[in-house]
């Protein structure tokens, strides 16, 4: 049985997540990401354990322990949020699971969907990709059509990408058959990344939420849908990488068409091959998507970006595609106009304001004093800010949260699962950047 993630441990001993089980309880629960920091474990009736220095193999062997299912875990997200997610350990999660992605519905003035995509999985053994994320998250926008929802949300907020194949199809869910992205090699000419199936899925109003951890395929699939003026792209600019790179090994005598990076065994050597631009000519490289509607992030605070890497491929443009006919321009004006106006009615983003600024002067510090007493200190109102950011109020609730139709007989009969619903619906409520997607959909509509 599993919580379904694995671990990886960095330079510095700090213990991460690795990846997620796609349709596992971590998955589902929709508010952990790869790079997220164990700091804490709490089993079912006991009191929490710090586990913050820890080592990979005693926080595996705690996670493992067969006289315990169910675990509160403190995560650490990249922007120093903290989040406690209750798990229940559960089977591990056949392939075939119809139920990986979740969706919600967000009932206010007006049904709005939302879904949240943690990471951009593939179908490794079906060529037709029919258990990749973007058939998931294809399947849950037919059941939240059924709730006759007026606009779409989708949350790529802390999804660090994934398969580019994945990517483009699910940028094809909602933009007819067309170029979606050009990637390049070592040759002069780029080639068109296409959406080969005509027609869409959903082609109502829809928002894409992004922050400084979404990258790689997030990016992709943002970009392509700015460029198109399909979607209204909300949040902070994003991680900045758009290349593609491969393993190889130090070995002369490897074929490199039937190479397999897992089979390497001794050294070898990561490679830049190739670089995404969008169909617009511009890159995500180094940049990042800029939002449409920027809001104040918490990642703002860091310098974990690609542009911030010591040897980060600086941006440049191509050719746009002759063949990209974008829609409609958007009202940017008027969104970010109204949107500025609920920025500034919530006491939310003043304290992210204040947590940025107050993060950034920590950062220009130049003495450091090796006092234990001031390093404790220091440590400890880094956790105060933390956890102040975690727990931010936001405003008054503009809607509730729903499950779909389809979703609940399926939870009610699951108490690992009823539990991370509730848990992850009163988050929802509390969002803020949903809650002003919500708002901004609001005013799409009319």
């Amino acid at each position: 049985m599993v919580f379904g993630f694995n671990l990886n441990e960095n330079e510095d001993g700090d213990v991460s997540i690795q990846n997620l089980l796609p349709g596992s309880p971590a998955f589902k629960s929709g508010m952990i990401n790869k790079g997220d920091k164990i700091t804490a474990i709490q089993w079912e009736g006991s009191k929490p354990i710090d586990v913050s220095n820890a080592t990979i193999q005693e926080i595996s062997e705690m996670l493992s322990a067969s006289n315990h299912t169910k675990a509160t875990i403190t995560f650490t997200k990249a922007d120093g949020t903290k989040r406690e997610v209750t798990l229940g350990k559960e089977l591990a999660t056949n392939d075939e699971d119809d139920d990986k992605v979740t969706s919600y519905v967000l009932k206010g003035e007006k049904n709005v969907g939302y879904i949240a995509l943690p990471s951009f999985y593939e179908d490794w053994e079906n060529e037709s990709s029919i258990n990749g994320c973007s058939n998931d998250v294809a399947k849950e926008v037919l059941k939240l059509k059924k709730e006759n929802i007026e606009g779409l949300i989708l949350d790529l907020r802390f999804n660090g990408g994934g398969s580019v194949r994945e990517a483009i199809e699910l940028a094809g869910i909602f933009i007819d058959a067309g170029p979606i992205a050009q990637m390049k090699f070592k040759e002069p000419k780029a080639f068109s990344l296409k959406d080969v199936n005509r027609g869409t899925i959903y082609d109502g109003p829809l928002t894409i939420l992004v922050n400084g951890f979404s990258a790689s395929a997030s990016e992709l699939v943002a970009g392509a849908l700015q460029d198109y003026n399909r979607a209204l792209i909300v949040g902070s600019t994003t991680y900045g990488k758009a290349t593609g790179q491969r393993v190889l090994a130090l070995d002369t005598n490897i074929v490199l068409k039937d190479f397999k990076e897992e089979s390497i065994k001794g050294n070898s050597v990561k490679l830049t091959l190739s670089q995404v631009y969008q169909v617009s000519g511009k890159t995500a490289q180094f940049r990042g998507v800029v939002p449409d509607i920027l809001l104040p992030d918490a990642t703002e605070a860091f310098n974990k970006k690609e542009r911030n890497e010591p040897f980060a491929i600086p941006a440049n443009n191509i050719e746009a595609n002759k063949y990209y006919i974008p829609l409609k321009p958007l009202p940017l004006n008027l969104l970010q106009e109204k949107a500025n106006e609920y920025i500034k009615a919530d006491v939310y983003f003043e304290e992210v304001n204040k947590y940025i600024r107050t993060k950034k002067i920590a950062q220009q510090k130049k003495d450091v004093s090796l006092k234990l007493d001031d390093i404790i200190k220091e440590m400890n109102n880094d956790d105060d800010l933390d956890e102040e950011q975690s727990e931010l109020p936001s405003l008054k609730k503009v809607y509730t949260v729903s499950n779909n139709s389809f979703e609940l007989e399926r939870i009610n009969a699951n108490n690992n699962l009823k539990t991370i619903n509730e848990a992850f619906k009163t988050r929802l409520g509390k969002d803020a950047y949903v809650n002003v997607a919500y708002k901004l959909l609001l005013l799409m509509n009319k």
